[in-house]
């Protein structure tokens, strides 16, 4: 199992240990509270199960891809829900940061997660130069503009928005940023393993999107009917809620079948399959087969 290794990797970087100069408290305590429990770990998950399949010879350099996209993930989520976006009181069953620290302190803290999380991955450069190089490469990529999250969030201030991009800057980005970085970490090509993410990240959106719409607060963690609230666009606008499970089927297989050729292959097939099963309660979704 992956979690403990994920969690050790994300523990080892979150944090002032070490530091030599005094730190604001209540700026430390709410970077803590934005990471840690943390939610499933989906995106880290995914980096190591590429890395691994690849070969993983360097663990120390995808431990640090893989907390280092975690970190971006986590500033995302503190960021949207600051009140100039969704304004969120909830996150993961407890109160938003801003909700519980303040508007200003939730801002610095998705500014420090994001500018460290770069200086994770350069500290841990040693072994391979390059590697890391194309790591933060990436991690630039589906974090900015034009291809990144930033990107994503802006779709929802357009009054045309294009559903396949904005699912894909918004929520695939990051998903994408795992499949390439766990092989760039390993020393293979990133290029292939595209669709992949792409594909799975377009998968958790549109399971996103019916979740707003058919499970509570209480089952999601977070509030739910923002889209509606939002007027955000979304797969259940677009599609229906059968046209969105369908979508969301659809997409599933032809994630599985995108997997390239690695020696782990059949592995993480297995894994993508038990991430696709748990997009949705079963009462909502089919299993993939």
């Amino acid at each position: 199992m992956l979690d403990k290794r994920i969690e050790a990797a994300i523990r080892r970087v979150v944090g002032v240990g070490g530091e030599k100069f005094s730190v604001p408290q209540t700026l430390d305590e709410a970077i803590q509270y934005s990471v840690f429990p943390g939610g499933a770990r989906i995106r880290p998950t995914i980096l190591l199960s590429v890395a691994v399949a690849c070969g993983d010879d360097i663990p120390s350099l995808a431990d640090a891809a893989a907390a280092a996209l975690e970190m971006i993930h986590c500033a995302s989520l503190v960021h949207d829900d600051l009140p100039c976006f969704d304004n969120a009181e909830t996150r993961r069953g407890k109160p938003s940061v801003h909700n519980k620290f303040g508007e200003s302190t939730a801002v610095l803290v998705g500014d420090s997660l994001i500018a460290n999380a770069f200086g994770v991955i350069a500290k841990a450069s040693e072994k391979d130069p390059l590697r890391a190089t194309k790591l933060i490469s990436l991690l630039s990529k589906y974090t900015g503009f034009p291809n990144g999250i930033c990107a994503g969030q802006a779709w929802e201030t357009e009054t045309n928005v294009d559903l396949s991009a904005y699912h894909q800057t918004k929520t695939g980005a990051l998903f994408i940023a795992a499949t390439q970085m766990g092989a760039a970490s390993a020393g293979h090509d990133p290029e292939p393993w595209f669709e992949l993410g792409a594909r799975i990240g377009e998968a958790f959106q549109v399971a996103d999107d019916l979740l707003d719409v058919l499970c509570s607060e209480d089952e999601t963690g977070k509030p739910a009917g923002q889209d509606l609230v939002n007027q955000r666009p979304n797969a259940v606008s677009a599609y229906g809620v059968d046209g969105a499970k369908q979508k969301l089927r659809n997409i599933l297989g032809g994630a599985i079948s995108s997997i390239p050729s690695c020696p782990g292959e059949a592995k993480l097939a297995e894994m993508v399959k038990l991430q696709s099963n748990r997009l949705l309660p079963k009462e909502h979704m089919k299993p993939v087969a």
